[in-house]
């Protein structure tokens, strides 16, 4: 078995240390240019109608971004997605998944404990599963399901909608069902019990 020199280590990573900066520079320059005025530079989100970023899941931030620069999803990010590459892709995904977590502190309990038991229990009557079912006990997601605690409430609310409308269809397609069968207050409940959730 090949070993490498004791002294050739340390001239390796000195050589390849400034290009392992230079990746996390254009990274960094894309976020400030472009991700930070929606998303926040730590991924806050500038507006309750664009994602947190903040904890998102890696792989899930990675599948978003690609399908938005190959526009299997179709919206504002189209144009900005179009010029990533997909190391680009990746380094914002670990910037971003990197970021504390984030939750909103919600106000109307009752329309939370709404949002409560359609998450944890569903809605037999319409035949609606219990969010956490896929997403989670809290909302932490997988690698594939996005992350939905601490999301803004109006974001959370507004992707339900293009669900039910078949405007957004680069996802789970079951999700298409479900939101057609959560009613208005169904919806608004659900995505208010998500955003205060840790």
């Amino acid at each position: 078995m090949y070993r490498c020199p004791p002294l050739l280590l340390p001239l390796l990573l000195l050589l390849f240390t400034p290009l392992l900066h230079a990746a996390d520079e254009g990274v960094l320059q894309i976020i400030e240019t472009q991700c930070k005025h929606c998303h926040g530079a730590e991924g806050e989100a500038s507006s309750t109608v664009f994602p947190r970023l903040a904890h998102q899941h890696k792989n899930y931030i990675i599948k978003q971004l690609t399908d938005f620069r190959e526009k299997r999803r179709i919206g504002t990010m189209n144009e900005v997605a179009a010029k990533l590459t997909d190391s680009e892709i990746v380094g914002l995904a670990d910037y971003f998944s990197a970021k504390p977590a984030l939750s909103h502190r919600v106000r109307d309990m009752d329309l939370a404990g709404v949002g409560h038991f359609i998450f944890t229990r569903g809605n037999p009557y319409s035949e609606v599963p219990a969010c956490n079912t896929c997403h989670g006990e809290n909302g932490e997601g997988s690698d594939t399901l996005p992350r939905l605690a601490g999301q803004h409430k109006q974001y959370i609310s507004l992707q339900l909608q293009e669900f039910d409308r078949r405007t957004r269809n680069n996802d789970n397609a079951i999700m298409h069902l479900i939101a057609s069968r959560l009613s208005a207050l169904e919806r608004e409940a659900v995505a208010l019990y998500a955003s205060g959730l840790r």
